[in-house]
């Protein structure tokens, strides 16, 4: 079994490829900044190499990649909102080139390189979409899916050249160990602790985190090169989720919806407040953008090419309540910022 490299290993899917292979047994070498957060890290039944390296230093990740046949990239900087917006590009364009290219001079075998299904554009009617509705990069808003777009071309041109690169395109991952926690989790985290009042009429995909982290495994075994693959699983309302968590709980769900014609305007007062404040907006720009739509998503492709079967989302969101719960969240972690914060796609 070749010898795996991950980046974003102390992230929420990176926490969850980490754990695949090691479950698989594959020897395994992970990339750490000397500030990562550690706890996706820690509990391993199975040993794994830790080196200490950056995106941005190339020479540090051309001696990370050396005797790695397969390599995981899916760090990244996620943020909606960043008041130095340049150093999204810098992490997520310039890293994800170096990083290829440090690959591509070690002569990997295959490169798995974790995209979003924020590049993809999301059908006015609401009807799922494949991996053929790539967005023009001038309909992209905000700097993380800009940033993301940019890499993933910066992939596929890679891919074009030789590099032995599949690509794939998450959904919305849920389940435990989100640390941070992502967006998403925020929701639920902020639903536990009974801080929503409202919800809009918004839409996404949603899937097990390890049903993620299976179909990285999937996609450096039987991928295509340069071709992309969307890891998703059920379509859901956010009133549907925000039902489904009521559901799981006894909890009641907000019964306000907030009109999307209004979120716009909301994001617009929040940015304001933000550059007086220099704190993070209470409804991202980005984020309201995104809820204008649903953002629905048909994996048919990572299906039967990949044999990719994600399980019940329910029994993801179960799990992740109760991780929330035992880890202390609930009662610890300060009250989230927008209901619509969850609409966005997550690495």
């Amino acid at each position: 079994m070749p010898k795996a490299f991950i980046t974003g290993a102390t992230g929420f899917v990176g926490g969850a490829v980490l754990r695949e292979l090691l479950q698989r047994r594959w020897e395994v070498r992970v990339l750490l900044r000397s500030t990562s957060d550690p706890r996706n890290l820690e509990g391993h039944p199975y040993p794994f190499e830790q080196v200490e390296g950056n995106l941005r230093d190339k020479s540090s990740l051309r001696r990370a990649v050396q005797g790695c046949g397969t390599i995981f990239h899916l760090a990244a900087c996620y943020s909606l909102w960043n008041p130095r917006p340049e150093e999204i590009y810098k992490d997520n364009v310039d890293g994800t080139r170096n990083l290829l290219e440090a690959a591509g001079d070690a002569g990997v075998e295959r490169i798995v390189y974790t995209s979003t299904v924020g590049v993809l554009k999301a059908s006015r009617d609401g009807a799922p979409v494949d991996e053929s509705h790539l967005a023009e990069l001038r309909d992209i808003r905000g700097h993380y899916k800009r940033s993301k777009w940019l890499a993933e071309a910066c992939a596929r041109d890679l891919a074009q050249k030789g590099l032995p690169i599949v690509i794939v395109n998450p959904s919305t991952p849920v389940g435990p160990h989100d640390v941070k926690p992502t967006p998403t989790g925020r929701v639920i985290v902020d639903f536990l602790r009974r801080r929503m009042a409202a919800y809009t009429n918004t839409g996404l995909n949603l899937v097990s985190v390890e049903d993620v982290a299976v179909g990285h495994v999937l996609a450096a075994e039987r991928g295509e090169t340069g071709r992309r693959y969307i890891l998703g699983a059920e379509n859901y309302t956010l009133k549907r989720l925000l039902e489904t968590l009521s559901s799981l709980t006894g909890l009641e769900p907000p019964r306000f919806c907030v009109p999307r014609r209004l979120l716009l305007p909301l994001a617009a007062l929040s940015s304001g407040w933000t550059m007086l404040s220099r704190k993070s907006p209470l409804i991202p720009w980005e984020a309201a953008r995104m809820a204008q739509r649903h953002m629905y998503f048909d994996s048919t492709r990572a299906r039967r090419e990949l044999g990719f079967m994600p399980g019940d989302v329910v029994h993801a969101l179960d799990r992740a309540v109760r991780w929330f719960r035992e880890n202390g969240y609930v009662g610890g972690l300060p009250a989230g910022h927008a209901v619509i914060e969850g609409t966005s796609a997550t690495l």
